[in-house]
This record gives structure tokens, sequence and C-alpha cells, in this order.
């Protein structure tokens, strides 16, 4: 897939399925804007990929004065974006009875807020024909124990994605949803004990925890022309697991 010359955001993409995506687009010729909150994170990203095509943006995507220095980043370049891969999330798990107020607010600020705000305040630096994706996860569609906040959010960010797609859609802007299974970066592997890991990846018709070029594959899929009829999709990446869990 080519992208020379493509202008591309990606929301959290210091770590992870961002960074694995970011690589991908640079690989493929495109800009890349990348923002973490963390900006020492920044920092070890644009080492580890090493190309003048990519720029870095501090920038607390959960905040509106965040999201405004992205805002502000992105006019200043008197670029427009072809591709804005909202991909910012964080994931605190507990059971409904001992969940805090405060990781509520942090999940749905991040999870949601930020990305239906971010996509808000860069829909003037889209081109018309763009693409934007999101990233969800299966946990909107499954009913894991101790989930139900995070699950929360990514529900509402696939609902918000779809009536996106309906509203964009005379602009050309596709939009689609990119919902991984159980990947082995760090987001997972922090709050998830090893044991536990080794559950999930046994809870894929794969037998295996995925991998962040993998996810990283399919959003470039979903941002070139190979998909250009595709739009209000959720495209699940999960090595089976949702449905390895019905058998």
């Amino acid at each position: 897939m080519n992208f020379t010359n493509k202008n591309v955001v990606i929301t959290g993409g210091s770590t992870g399925i961002g960074l694995a995506t970011a690589k991908a687009f640079i690989s493929a010729g495109a800009n890349v804007w990348i923002t973490s909150r963390k900006a020492d994170n920044l920092q070890k990203a644009n080492l580890e990929i090493n190309s003048p095509k990519l720029k870095t943006v501090v920038s607390d995507t959960s905040t509106l004065a965040g999201i405004g220095v992205l805002e502000k980043a992105v006019a200043e370049t008197g670029n427009k974006l072809d591709v804005l891969f909202l991909n910012a999330g964080i994931g605190a798990f507990a059971p409904i009875e001992q969940a805090t107020e405060a990781d509520f607010d942090a999940q749905f600020n991040t999870n949601v807020k930020g990305h239906f705000f971010t996509l808000q305040k860069l829909l003037p630096h889209l081109t018309n024909g763009s693409v934007v994706i999101f990233t969800s996860s299966t946990a909107a569609t499954a009913a894991n124990l101790g989930s139900s906040v995070y699950a929360a959010t990514k529900g509402a960010l696939n609902k918000i994605a779809q009536i996106a797609a309906n509203e964009l859609a005379e602009r050309k802007i596709r939009v689609n949803i990119i919902s991984p299974g159980p990947i082995a970066t760090l987001g997972l592997t922090s709050v998830v004990p090893t044991e536990a890991q080794g559950f999930l990846a046994g809870a894929t018709a794969l037998q295996r925890l995925g991998n962040p070029d993998e996810i990283a594959n399919t959003v470039l899929f979903l941002a070139s022309d190979a998909a250009s009829f595709i739009t209000g999709t959720e495209i699940v990446v999960d090595g089976g697991y949702l449905s390895y869990a019905l058998k």
C-alpha cells in the first residue's frame, strides 16, 4: 500500500498499536504525527522510528485543552489530513462493586470524550475523501468480568463512529472501527497478570495473543483505496477470540 505524502495523525501513537501503525504508515511513505501525554514516551518513539517523516505532539486528548494543542500543531503546518487514527485509550478493570469514580471518569474522558472532541476539532483539517479510524475493542461485544466501565466506553465509541460515518458521508469521509482482541502490548501486559495472559491466548481460536503489527496492517488496509467501499463498519481482529468463546 502506498501512502506517499499522505498526512496521518495517530493519537496515542508512542507505544503499542499506535507506534506499530506509525511505523507502518511511514514505511508506506506517509507523514505522521503521533501524540502522547508523556514527552518521554514520544522521545523514545522518535528515536526508535528515526525518520524525518515523524512529528511528535505532547497532547493529553482526554481534555479539550490537550486536544487544542494537537489542533494547533496540525493547523500550523498548513497541511490537510488524509487519515485520522483515533487510538488513544486506557483501561482499568474491577468488579462493579469495586470500581471508583476516578477510574470511571478517566476511562470515559480518554476513550470517549477524547475521541469525540478530537474528531470534532480536527474535522476542518480533514480533506474530503479522507479516512477516520477508531480503535475499539472486542470488550464492547464480550461480557468479561471486571470490564464493565472499559466495555461501556468502547460500546459508546462504536456508536459514535457509526453515526460519524453517516454524518461525514457527504464529504466522502469514510469512518470505520477496528476492534482488537488480546494483543501483546504494554497496555495489556501492564494490567493483566502473566497467567491471565495465558488464559486470554488460550481463549482465541489461534491459541495466541496478537501482535501490534497485525493491527497496524488492518489499519492501513482500512485507510487505503482497497477499502474504498467500506464505511460505518467494525473490523474485528481477534484471532477468533469472540467466535471461539461461543464454541
